[in-house]
């Protein structure tokens, strides 16, 4: 890759990256405007009430910006300052950790710029945060790679971390991003989230579907009022790529700085690349996709622009048939290291009847879920446990004793028994098929226009009939959506439900002639992943573009995940990921994990008591851990301080009665520790991980 690495030649000029477009640069002051609040404040960020904007159907940059840092933030954390806000983490708590009471605005620059092949048609999104108070002389970078589907500030509350060390931030959106091509009236995002028409915005688009105005014209007969988007429609499959997105914006953090900070050459006229691997530290980092991104960077990273890695929750891949062994206490993990694609179409079928099992029923949501998807006027979950049994996939008769063998499967499945707790309020917010869906048609390299297994995207009546998007709510996507639907309005269709298109939750399988969540969808998703058709071979040499190897280069690294998660099992990621790194580099391995108890992937549920009472009783916030990682690598590569080992953080949840939980406290939180206790230490060796109970 071109870019700014290399050191020691006095005259290596600072070029201009080829991939690089337009470079947009903005200065924010610190006040009424700055880099990690868009002016809000730790106040701002900390209000329900989302910044309006002046004209809901033409909003401007700014307002878009200032909309999408304040949806962004706050979907990444607990809010609550009974949950850690403003005391643990926040604008307002700096660098050491201490609360100031101030806002936690930050000066600086931020730069701009889509990363293309010259066709227009990739255009991943690159930003580059300066804060004011960069020291040339100390020179940092830290990587915030979005999480998810999001767009380009998806990291913003893992780019906090850096910004108040003085750091500069490199993000990118990894070729996805939260607004989609209206098909019906042919509208598409820009750069800064604003639209216009596909014709106006030609190649400076950040997504358009690629269809022929004919091939739109006869997808809008046929299924009118669709939207695609970008992550699942783009056609490139561009997880394979979010490692060198993620080096890219590296490389364009380099150039930045030192067209700003970088000597003059002999001439006069260009920059040296006085900032180099060198003399500048860059950790790479991020959560959940985010940070499966930063890891697959550092295994890509053969220029060494790379110092330390520290990421949370990471989505990795591992390769196929890696013979890893997972252990927990003395028993072996039945089944480990699979894809995300793998384990969320498994959680697709199963997750919707295991939320109806009797020994969950005091978790949180499980009430509303039996209520709302079990009532005898619409017994959906029922269905889907009867429809599983009819496939084969379930044996029991009832629907209590079929909803706890779908738990027990799950189990044998690599889910942790500490994520049954989970599974109700996950299935009633559509997680696993939001996912697969979007995941099957990435990897599948789909096009909207293949409606994959019979799925679309569209706005619902609240009877689940397609219907058009509010304007409005389509104008501010780019700020409020998560790339992934259902969000933003937009929902998951059935195209083939019994009757016609209807919101996929609510559709009637044409094959049983029941509501019971569309097991035939689901079960076609799955095919995809097992099966030996074309449809699976496409899907399936998709995945494979995606493994990691396990090589990070001897970097530094801490990686730290919630044993509870359920969205992202610690069985077929972190756990594995860990083995497999020390099976590929041996005693050169730097890699500490580091499993955190009483935490899971959603840190923002904690924080809607009212909404998912008994998660704040329950959970801890990870977004704590995430910050003592990086701190541990920052120091390791400042001070030599060596890495906690590997180990599992015992951590205390609030307790007290769910929705109003006390008030999380300091000792409930333990540090990393520098030598674990037995009982607490995680053994690895080649090919191999021993977690204790």
């Amino acid at each position: 890759m071109a870019g700014c690495g290399g050191s020691g030649n006095s005259e290596a000029i600072s070029e201009r990256p080829g991939y690089l477009g337009d470079i947009l640069e903005t200065a924010y002051d610190g006040n009424t405007n700055d880099l990690l609040t868009a002016g809000l404040g730790a106040s701002g960020l900390a209000s329900p009430v989302a910044p309006a904007f002046a004209d809901p159907l033409k909003p401007t940059a700014a307002e878009l910006r200032r909309l999408a840092i304040h949806t962004n933030y706050r979907a990444m954390l607990d809010m609550t300052p009974a949950g850690g806000y403003g005391v643990f983490y926040g604008p307002q708590v700096d660098a050491q950790g201490r609360p100031t009471g101030g806002e936690g605005k930050i000066a600086g620059t931020e730069y701009l710029a889509y990363a293309d092949d010259g066709t227009g048609r990739r255009n991943v999104t690159l930003m580059v945060q300066v804060p004011a108070s960069f020291n040339p002389q100390r020179a940092c970078v830290i990587t915030a790679t979005s999480s998810g589907s999001r767009g380009v500030y998806g990291g913003i509350s893992t780019g906090e971390w850096g910004l108040k060390r003085g750091c500069s931030v490199a993000y990118t959106d990894k070729g996805t991003g939260a607004a989609p091509h209206d098909l019906a009236n042919d509208t598409v995002p820009l750069i800064d989230g604003t639209r216009t028409t596909a014709t106006a915005a030609g190649a400076r688009a950040a997504f358009n579907a690629g269809l022929s105005e004919a091939e739109r014209q006869a997808f809008n007969t046929a299924t009118p009022q669709r939207f695609a988007f970008k992550h699942a429609h783009s056609g490139q499959n561009v997880e394979k790529d979010w490692g060198r997105s993620t080096l890219q914006a590296v490389e364009f953090a380099y150039y930045v700085l030192n067209q700003r900070y970088g000597a003059p050459d002999s001439s006069g006229t260009r920059r040296l690349r006085t900032l180099n691997p060198s003399n500048t530290i860059v950790i790479a980092s991020s959560i959940s996709n985010g940070g499966g991104a930063a890891i697959a960077a550092a295994e890509q990273d053969t220029q060494g622009l790379i110092s330390g890695v520290a990421v949370s929750e990471p989505a990795v891949q591992l390769p196929a048939n890696a013979g890893l062994s997972v252990r927990r206490g003395g028993a072996e993990v039945p089944l480990s290291a699979r894809t995300l694609i793998d384990y969320t179409t498994q959680a697709n079928l199963y997750q919707a009847c295991a939320a109806l099992a009797p020994s969950v029923a005091s978790t949180p949501f499980a009430a509303a879920f039996a209520a709302g998807f079990a009532s005898p006027a619409l017994p959906i979950a029922p269905n889907r446990c009867a429809s599983l049994r009819a496939a084969g996939l379930l044996t029991a008769s009832t629907t209590a004793v079929q909803a706890e063998e779908a738990l027990a499967r799950l189990r044998a499945l690599g889910w942790e028994p500490e994520s049954d707790a989970l599974h109700a309020s996950l299935a009633a917010f559509e997680v696993a098929p939001a996912v697969a869906v979007t995941f099957a048609n990435a990897l599948s390299r789909a096009s909207v226009k293949d409606h994959l297994c019979g799925f679309s995207y569209a706005a619902t009546t609240a009877a689940g009939t397609v219907t058009a998007l509010a304007p409005a709510a389509l104008a501010g996507m780019a700020a409020t959506g998560n790339g992934v639907p259902p969000a933003g309005g937009v929902q998951l269709i059935n195209n083939l439900g019994k009757g016609g298109a209807v919101r996929d939750v609510f559709s009637v399988s044409a094959d049983t002639g029941l509501a019971d969540w569309n097991t035939a969808g689901a079960l076609c998703l799955r095919n995809l992943v097992t099966g030996s058709d074309a449809a699976a071979r496409r899907l399936q040499a998709g995945v494979d573009e995606t493994r990691r190897n396990g090589h990070l280069r001897g970097k530094p690294t801490v990686i730290v995940h919630g044993r509870a998660d359920a969205l992202l099992p610690v069985n077929h990621t972190s756990r594995p990921y860990a083995a497999l790194n020390r099976q590929v580099e041996g005693a050169g391995s730097r890699l500490s994990y580091v499993e955190v108890t009483n935490a899971q992937h959603f840190d923002s549920f904690i924080g809607l008591p009212t909404v998912l009472p008994g998660y704040d009783t329950r959970y801890i916030p990870l977004h704590v851990y995430l910050n003592r990682a990086l701190d541990a690598v920052y120091a390791h590569l400042t001070e030599g301080t060596p890495l906690p080992p590997s180990q599992v953080v015992r951590t205390t949840p609030r307790g007290g009665t769910p929705g109003s939980a006390p008030a999380l406290r300091p000792e409930q939180l333990p540090a990393l520790a520098a030598r674990p206790a037995a009982s607490d230490a995680i053994a690895l060796s080649a090919g191999a991980i021993h977690v204790p109970d």
